[in-house]
């Protein structure tokens, strides 16, 4: 008699259900024993770091003792693997960016070894690295996702959107709405010019609406482009429609393609009062409305959404990606270029 194959096996009642939860709970511990690794690897790194520090100011260690430090840790643990003196060099400037061990255990060690390079390379101070840690761990963020956050100035940029939420949200949504959208919103990834359309921008944020959503932020879910709304008999396209799932409202986006002016808001303001009466559920907190433009008059903003009652909000965009100021200064301009190739022209021509 053979033995039946295993899907053909009877199960009894419940198991699927405790199956799911079993798996639930395996992977739970897995993360559990990763994170708790990860722990003790961060911290083991910082002694290390701080021990090599201690040593240095007090017996005026060279790097040669650390070169030295690396083959006898390597020859001591070879299956382990980052005692490379590159690596020892990492834990010292780790350990020196970070001197309150308790930090570190406590919020520092919930990011992985990588996650602390990219802090030390990319960011000069204590507190940007604080503020950046601390968004990687509330959204875990790969390594990549957080070295693209610093690269496009994310801290810069995030609640700098000229808003009216502090009077037309309360208090804790106000707050966590404002820190939900940025100014400038980077779209350099679409790969468009300055000189597209609004339709054609409109178009390429959907193809892409992955690096679109990353951009956008935590907590927002694509709900529909063009969305249809129908008002006494009449047609009106939103533009774009998202939920967002920590304010538990819905948000419509505008898309202009020049400068703001103040009437793009009366439009916007429509849509707010349509999506209200038409989508939003009765838990759900008041639409709001954010209005991408290619360019504003902070001023002018400020103006034009100071008496009105709903929440609105006002961002630029950016479809190529602007320089440093310190940058634009030191480069040629396109004249100097000009002149520049005429003379070597000239000098070519006379030779």
């Amino acid at each position: 008699m053979t033995d039946k194959p295993i899907s053909l096996i009877p199960v009894p009642q419940g198991y699927a259900d405790w199956l799911v939860d079993l798996k639930g709970r395996i992977h739970t511990a897995q993360q559990r024993a990763a994170l708790a690794a990860n722990r003790e690897l961060v911290g083991l790194y910082w002694q290390i770091g701080r021990d090599i520090l201690e040593r240095q100011a007090e017996q005026g260690w060279g790097a040669k003792v650390i070169e030295r430090l690396s083959h006898d840790l390597r020859t001591a643990f070879p299956e382990m693997k980052g005692f490379s003196p590159r690596n020892l060099k990492y834990m010292r400037a780790f350990a020196e960016a970070w001197p309150d061990e308790s930090f570190v255990q406590e919020v520092l060690a919930q990011l992985p070894w990588y996650h602390q390079l990219a802090l030390l390379d990319k960011l000069p101070g204590p507190q940007t690295r604080k503020w950046y840690a601390a968004k990687a761990i509330e959204h875990n963020w790969s390594r990549n996702v957080l070295v693209m956050q610093i690269e496009s100035r994310l801290l810069e940029r995030n609640g700098q959107a000229v808003t009216n939420f502090p009077t037309t949200l309360p208090a804790p949504q106000s707050d966590l709405a404002r820190e939900s959208i940025k100014d400038p919103y980077r779209f350099d990834f679409l790969g468009l010019t300055d000189e597209a359309q609004e339709r054609e921008i409109e178009g390429a944020l959907i193809r892409h609406v992955t690096e679109f959503l990353l951009e956008l932020g935590a907590g927002f879910a694509f709900v529909g482009r063009q969305v249809l709304l129908n008002v006494g008999r009449d047609e009106f396209f939103i533009d774009l429609l998202f939920y967002h799932l920590k304010l538990r409202c819905y948000v419509v986006i505008e898309l202009k393609g020049g400068k703001f002016k103040p009437e793009h808001l009366g439009q916007l303001s429509f849509y707010l009062t349509a999506v209200d009466t038409q989508i939003k559920r009765p838990d759900d907190s008041p639409t709001i409305g954010l209005l991408l433009c290619k360019g504003k008059n902070k001023v002018v903003a400020e103006y034009a959404l100071r008496n009105n009652a709903q929440p609105l909000g006002v961002a630029e965009y950016q479809l190529v990606e602007s320089l440093p100021a310190e940058l634009q200064t030191s480069l040629p301009s396109i004249e100097q270029i000009e002149r520049e190739l005429g003379n070597s022209m000239s000098k070519g021509a006379e030779e």
